[in-house]
């Protein structure tokens, strides 16, 4: 039985006690066995009672603390490289490729040809079908990183952070980076 006004030791490893409600309106008659959920707002180092994603999967000790850690890990590195790889078909996968020049004037005072580059890629394509794919697989693994930071549990946090890094370490150097030197804005 907990009453409104009663101090509770805390322990550092546990996740913050959000599941009773201290408010003088709810008594135990009127709570039914059933639990008021507040989300945690500030961030905290613990392994107890750690909800991760999903009602069922609850980290209660260092080693799933640990395992879990690896495996939001390994997400954001799958999510930094799904990026790139994304990147990577979509150029492979171009088609229509057009160059439409256009004049531009000289310093000179004549009239210069510029030439552009269009790519375009068909709608109705596998490559397209297969993009659309990827996006979503990527919404969601992007929406997973947000909510496991949103635990607020700092060392799922800091595993969220060093996978991306690592991911964009790892995959972002293939990278091309398309300069083109007819461009007179920077």
């Amino acid at each position: 039985m907990s009453h409104p006004h009663m101090h509770h030791h805390e322990d550092p490893t546990m996740a913050p006690d959000m599941t009773h409600s201290h408010d003088s309106h709810m008594t135990p008659e009127s709570d039914h066995g059933q639990h008021m959920m507040m989300m945690q707002m500030t961030f905290y180092f613990g392994y107890k009672n750690v909800e991760l994603l999903f009602a069922g999967l609850v980290i209660n000790t260092p080693g799933e603390m640990v395992g879990a850690c690896i495996g939001v890990f390994l997400l954001a590195v799958l999510y930094e490289g799904l990026k790139i790889g994304r990147e990577f078909l979509l150029r492979r996968n171009q088609v229509n490729v057009r160059y439409n020049s256009m004049p531009v004037p000289g310093a000179d005072g004549t009239i210069l040809m510029e030439t552009h580059k269009t790519v375009g890629q068909r709608m109705m394509s596998l490559a397209h079908f297969l993009q659309t794919l990827l996006h979503i697989i990527q919404v969601v693994i992007s929406y997973f990183l947000m909510l496991v930071f949103m635990t607020y549990n700092g060392y799922l946090c800091i595993a969220v952070a060093l996978g991306a890094g690592f991911g964009y370490f790892l995959f972002s150097w293939k990278k091309a980076v398309v300069v083109d030197i007819t461009e007179h804005c920077h």
